[in-house]
C-alpha cells in the first residue's frame, strides 16, 4: 500500500514503479486505487469507465485495464457535487456532504469484492491512497486509506513530499494521528522529490529512523514529470520549452477540464511546445488550439464566452489558426446545444460557437466505449483507436444543407468531422493523439500551413513511448528504492 503525507506527494508515479519493478521480478501484480476523484477516465475493453492513473498502473504492469482496479470514481461536476461512476457505470450525482450517505456502505463492498476477486489472481496488489491517511475529520468515513490497508493487513510506504518543506514534520505528524494499529502497517519511508546532495540528508533520516524505528527506504530525486496530475490546477504549470520545437499547440484550460491526458503524447514531441491557455490574447501564440473535454460543457461554454475567446475563436481561424474540439470541445463548436431535462443544470438550449452546423442534445444516457476505426483525413487508411466518453448526441442541423462544406475525419461517421481546408477539426475520440501516424500528419498538416519543414510520420503509437518511459521510470528509481521492508512476508 503507498499512502501519502499529502496530496500530489508522488503516489501516481511511485505505485506504477513500484508495479513495473515487481514484474520484472516475474511477479503478476495489479495496481488498485478504492476510491478516485478525478476528471481523466479511461473506458475499458467492456465499456467500463476508471481512473487513468489506475490505467496507466496496469499498463506498468504490463496488462490490461479493467474495473477491479478502481471501483469507485468520483468526477467533480462544480457546486461540490460529483458524479458518481460505481464499477464502471454512472450511478448518480450527489452533493459531497451526502457521498458518504447514500454511497459509503456500497462503496466499500465493491472495493471488498475487488480485492477478493484480484488477490485470487495475482501476485502482488499495489494499492494506492488518496490524499493523506491522517485526514481525523474524514477517517471515519475514508474508504482509499487505511481501511484498505487495514483490510489486506498491506505492507505500507508513507511518501513524503521534501521539495515542498517539512517532510520530518509531514511524516512525524502524519503518524502520530494513524491508530496503533495502522501505524503498525507502515513498513517505510519514502522522502520524494529530492534537489539537493543525500549527504546532508542523512542526519535528518538517522534521527527519523531513531524516533520512529521505520526505515526510510528511498530517497526519490526530482524526476521530469511522466505522468500527468490528476489536478487540472496544475495545468497552469506545465509549460513546455524545448529547444528544437518550432509549432506551439494551446489547449483550453477550461474550469471543468477532462482528460486532459488527451495531450500527453503532444507534450512528448520534440519539435512542439504544448500551452495551456486561458485567455483570448493567447490564441495568436499558437500554432494550432485544442478545446478539450469537459465534464459540464454548457458551464465551460459558458466561460469560453464570458473570457472573450469564443469571440475571439472565429478571427483566429480567419487568420490562419487551427482549432480542433475533442468530446464536449467538439459540442461547442457546433449550432446549439441542448440541456432539456437540466442533466448539467438548468434546462435550455445554449447557442454554441456555430462553426460547425452541428446541434448536440445532451442526454441520461452515457455513452462510453472503446472504437476503431480508419482515418481519412489528414490521411486516408490509417488504423485508428481510442475511446469515447460523452453524454449527448450530435446531427447535422437540420436548416443545413451544405453538407458537402465538410468531410468525415473517419470511415465511423459518428466520430467526427472537419472543414475543406483542414483548419477546423472535431472529434468524439478520446486517445486521438495516441495514435502515431495520425498525430504527425495532423501536425505536419499545420506545419505545412506555417511553411515549416516536415517531421517524419513514420513513428510508433504512443504505446510503445509509455513502455519506454515506464522503463525509464523504473531504471531511474530502482537504485534509490529498496523494496525488501514491503515485499518480505512476515511468517
Amino acid at each position: 500500500m503507498v499512502v501519502g503525507t499529502t496530496s500530489h506527494a508522488g503516489k501516481s508515479l511511485i505505485t506504477a514503479a513500484i508495479c513495473r519493478l515487481l514484474v520484472r521480478q516475474g511477479f503478476k501484480v495489479t495496481p488498485f486505487k478504492g476510491q478516485n476523484m478525478a476528471l481523466n477516465a479511461y473506458i475499458t475493453a467492456d465499456g467500463k469507465e476508471m481512473g487513468h492513473a489506475q490505467a496507466v498502473q496496469a499498463w506498468a504492469a504490463k496488462i490490461e485495464p479493467r474495473i477491479e482496479m478502481n471501483p469507485i470514481l468520483l468526477k467533480p461536476q462544480g457546486d461540490m457535487t460529483s458524479q458518481v461512476i460505481l464499477m464502471g457505470s454512472a450511478v448518480g450525482r450527489v452533493q459531497a456532504a451526502d457521498y458518504y450517505r447514500d454511497y459509503f456502505d456500497r462503496g466499500w463492498a465493491a472495493i471488498t469484492n475487488c480485492l477478493d476477486k484480484l488477490a485470487v489472481e495475482f501476485d502482488y496488489i499495489v494499492c494506492e491512497g488518496a490524499g493523506s491517511p491522517a485526514e481525523i475529520n474524514l477517517k471515519h468515513r475514508d474508504l482509499t486509506n487505511m481501511r484498505v490497508a487495514s483490510y489486506l493487513q498491506a505492507n505500507t510506504v508513507l511518501v513524503a513530499d521534501i521539495d515542498r518543506g517539512g517532510v520530518f514534520a509531514h511524516i512525524v505528524g502524519t503518524l502520530e494521528l494513524l491508530e496503533p494499529e495502522e501505524r503498525a502497517l507502515i513498513k517505510g519511508f519514502i522522502i520524494n522529490k529530492f534537489r539537493g546532495q543525500r549527504s546532508l540528508l542523512e542526519s535528518g533520516i538517522r534521527w527519523l529512523e531513531e524516533r520512529t524505528g521505520i526505515p526510510v527506504i528511498g530517497v526519490i530525486p526530482m524526476l521530469d514529470q511522466v505522468f500527468p496530475s490528476e489536478d487540472s490546477l496544475d495545468l497552469l504549470e506545465r509549460r513546455s520549452r524545448k529547444p528544437n520545437a518550432d509549432l506551439t499547440i494551446g489547449v483550453v484550460r477550461f474550469p471543468r477540464i477532462s482528460n486532459f491526458t488527451d495531450f500527453d503524447p503532444i507534450d512528448a514531441e520534440p519539435t512542439v511546445n504544448l500551452k495551456y491557455i486561458t485567455t483570448k490574447d493567447e490564441l495568436s501564440q499558437c500554432d494550432g488550439v485544442i478545446l478539450p473535454g469537459s465534464k459540464t460543457t454548457i458551464a465551460d461554454l459558458n466561460w469560453l464566452q464570458q473570457t472573450g475567446i469564443a469571440a475571439a475563436i472565429p478571427h483566429y481561424l480567419a487568420n490562419g489558426g487551427t482549432i480542433m474540439g475533442i468530446c464536449g470541445g467538439f459540442q461547442m463548436l457546433g449550432s446549439t446545444i441542448a440541456d432539456p431535462t437540466g442533466i448539467e443544470g438548468i434546462p435550455g438550449e445554449y447557442q454554441g460557437l456555430n462553426l460547425f452546423p452541428l446541434q448536440t442534445i445532451i442526454t441520461e444516457a452515457k455513452i462510453t466505449r472503446q472504437r476503431a476505426t480508419t482515418s481519412n483525413y489528414p490521411q486516408q487508411g490509417i488504423s485508428i483507436s481510442g475511446y469515447e466518453i460523452h453524454q449527448g448526441t450530435t446531427k447535422w442541423h437540420p436548416d443545413y444543407s451544405n453538407i458537402d462544406d465538410y468531410e468525415l475525419l473517419f470511415s465511423d461517421r459518428t466520430l467526427g468531422i472537419v472543414d475543406r481546408e483542414l483548419t477546423l477539426w472535431g472529434t468524439y475520440l478520446h486517445g486521438i493523439f495516441d495514435n502515431g501516424r495520425w498525430r504527425r500528419n495532423w501536425l505536419n498538416q499545420i506545419r505545412s500551413q506555417r511553411n515549416l519543414a516536415l517531421i517524419t510520420n513514420d513513428v510508433p503509437d504512443y504505446a510503445n513511448q509509455r513502455e519506454e518511459i515506464f522503463d525509464k521510470l523504473a531504471d531511474s528509481i530502482s537504485d534509490y528504492l529498496d523494496l525488501t521492508s514491503l515485499t518480505t512476508v512476515e511468517s
